[in-house]
Formats: structure tokens, C-alpha cells, sequence
């Protein structure tokens, strides 16, 4: 690989903003591999590497947690489209673009969507929750971006968790640019 970047004479730099970011030279030889695609059978003990993996992140041993092989805004629409029902009432939390997007998902899916207006910026305070959902009576699902990417902001939803619960509602989180970088423990219901 040395070889190559020296052909094509690029500076070996390092990088340390949000992105791009340098690329660990294992990373790199791994890319050089041969692509394996999502419907071949060598993938699935990848996956199920990747779900063990994904469980140890989230700190739960829970049977249902599955990876999905695709886009962020995929994985949000599968769990709003495995949850949410025409007519439910859903709370969403809107503190930044992706906020929006769960909005826009969560109506396709037919539900209705009661926003909680945060300013951009500013993290999901667990009171406003509590209010949101005193106010609103049953919900079915509380929607909530825990690292808002458009902003930069985290929210704590290990606070906010057991909030949402207390209504007996769930709780969908786009975790999309926390998880992995920034703890993420969420406290579990038991769902029998």
C-alpha cells in the first residue's frame, strides 16, 4: 500500500477533526479483501461476531438483539416500522436534524407524532420527557437521538430511560454516532 501512496506522491498526514479520520493500516488491508456480500453464507457467523459484539456495547444479553446490515436511517425505519402502528401516539424528540428524520419516519408509518421541541444544541433534559409524557397520556414509543450528529450534542438516555418506561412505553434511540464512542446504558424492561 506504501508503494501506492508514494506513486501517487500523497502526504501521509494525521487527522484529527470529526472526519475524515486516518484509517488503521489494518483496516486498509482488510478493504483490499474480496467483498462479501450480505446474502452469502460465509457472512452470517460475521453477523452473529457482530451481534455478540453488539451486545457486549449495549451491556444486555438479550436474545432479540440483532444487527442490521445497512444505513442508520434504514436500521430507524425498521424499528419504527416493527413498533409503531397506524394511529399510535408516539413522542419524538426533535433537537437537531436526525430528530426530524424519526419525525418524517414515524408519520410514513402512519403514526401520531407528538414533537418535543428542544433547541438545536441543547440535550434532551429528562424533566422535559417527564412533562412531555405526563401531558400526552398513553404513548406507544418515545423517540430520542442520543449523540444529535448535527449538532454534536448527547443526551442522557440512561435518565431518560427509566422515564419512558415508567409510561410503559418504549423507547427507540438513534444511536448511530454514539455507539461505540460514548456509553450507552440503557436500563431494560422485561418484555413477557
Amino acid at each position: 500500500m506504501s508503494a501506492y501512496l508514494n506513486e501517487l506522491h500523497l502526504p501521509n498526514r494525521i487527522l484529527l477533526g470529526p472526519g475524515p479520520s486516518n484509517v488503521h493500516p489494518r483496516v486498509v488491508q482488510a478493504m483490499l479483501m474480496p467483498m462479501l456480500g450480505h446474502l452469502d453464507p460465509d457472512f452470517w457467523p460475521v453477523l452473529d461476531h457482530v451481534r455478540d459484539m453488539l451486545r457486549l456495547v449495549l451491556g444486555t444479553t438479550h436474545p432479540w438483539t440483532l444487527p442490521l446490515s445497512a444505513t442508520g436511517t434504514a436500521g430507524m425505519e425498521a424499528a419504527f416500522c416493527n413498533v409503531v402502528e397506524p394511529g399510535d401516539r408516539v413522542v419524538i424528540v426533535v433537537n437537531g436534524f436526525f430528530g426530524e428524520r424519526m419525525v418524517e419516519i414515524a408519520s410514513r408509518c402512519g403514526a401520531d407524532v407528538q414533537r418535543l421541541e428542544v433547541p438545536w444544541g441543547k440535550p434532551v433534559l429528562p424533566e422535559l420527557v417527564a412533562q412531555a409524557l405526563a401531558a400526552q397520556g398513553q404513548v406507544k414509543a418515545v423517540g430520542v437521538v442520543h449523540a444529535e450528529t448535527s449538532t454534536g450534542v448527547v443526551s442522557p438516555i440512561h435518565e431518560i430511560a427509566p422515564i419512558v418506561h415508567n409510561y410503559d412505553a418504549l423507547l427507540i434511540v438513534d444511536a448511530v454516532t454514539s455507539l461505540g464512542g460514548v456509553e450507552l446504558y440503557i436500563p431494560t424492561v422485561s418484555l413477557t
